[in-house]
C-alpha cells in the first residue's frame, strides 16, 4: 500500500547570476594603436603642454611596461570572458535541477505503485494520490493548468479540435476538455485541446422548435 505523503519541502536556491560584461576591446582592434592611443593620454594629463620624449633609457622602459601590462590585461580579460560564459553554460545545463529532485518522489510513488498488492480500487487510489502529489509539485514551480469546460473560448490558450452549432449559446464556450493546457506563470506551456459550441448561423432563436 503506498503512504499518502507530500512531497518533501525543497529548498528555494538562488541560481547564481552571471553577467556577460562587453571587452573594451575586441580581436581587431590593433594593440599598438591602442598603446598608442594611452600614450597621449598620459602625455596630455602629465601638465599643460607638456609631452613624452620616447628616447633612450628609462622612457623605452616604460613604454615596454606599459605594453607588458596592456597584454596582461587583456589575457585576464580573455580568461574572465571564458569563465563567465562557462558558468552561464553550467547555469543554464542545470537549472532544472530543484524541479526535477521533487520530480523524484513522484517517481518513487509510482515504482511503488507498480510494485504494490492489493484490489482495483487500491491500485486507483494510489494513482489518484500521485496526481494529487504531481499536481501540487508544479503548482510549487509555477506551473497552473488552464480554465477550459464552461468558459468561453480564447484562441490564445485553448486550441478547438472539434466544433458543433448550438443554438442555446451567444459566444464560443468550450462545452468539452480533451486535454488539460497549462501556464507557466503569465506564459503558455501547452493549451487546452477542447470542444467547442458555436453560435447557429441561422440566427439568435433560442432554439425553441415545440
Amino acid at each position: 500500500m503506498i503512504d499518502d505523503s507530500d512531497v518533501d519541502a525543497v529548498d528555494e536556491s538562488e541560481s547564481e547570476e552571471v553577467y556577460e560584461l562587453e571587452p573594451p576591446v575586441t580581436a581587431d582592434d590593433n594593440p599598438e594603436e591602442i598603446l598608442q592611443e594611452a600614450i597621449k593620454a598620459v602625455e596630455s594629463s602629465s601638465g599643460e603642454g607638456a609631452a613624452v620624449e620616447i628616447v633612450g633609457g628609462s622612457q623605452e622602459s616604460e613604454l615596454e611596461e606599459l605594453r607588458e601590462r596592456y597584454l596582461r590585461t587583456l589575457a585576464d580579460f580573455e580568461n574572465f570572458r571564458k569563465r563567465s560564459e562557462r558558468q552561464r553554460k553550467e547555469s543554464q545545463r542545470y537549472a532544472t535541477t530543484e524541479p526535477l529532485r521533487a520530480f523524484l518522489s513522484v517517481v518513487d510513488n509510482l515504482g511503488r505503485a507498480l510494485g504494490a498488492e492489493g484490489s482495483h480500487e487500491d491500485l486507483k487510489a494510489g494513482v489518484e494520490m500521485i496526481q494529487r502529489q504531481t499536481v501540487e509539485m508544479l503548482r510549487r514551480f509555477g506551473v497552473e493548468s488552464v480554465g477550459a469546460e464552461g468558459e468561453p473560448f480564447d484562441p490564445t490558450v485553448h486550441e478547438a479540435v472539434m466544433r458543433y452549432e448550438d443554438p442555446d449559446v451567444r459566444e464560443q464556450i468550450v462545452t468539452s476538455e480533451l486535454q488539460k493546457g497549462y501556464m507557466l506563470y503569465d506564459r503558455l506551456l501547452r493549451p487546452a485541446m477542447v470542444k467547442v459550441a458555436v453560435p447557429a448561423e441561422s440566427g439568435e432563436g433560442s432554439g425553441d422548435d415545440s
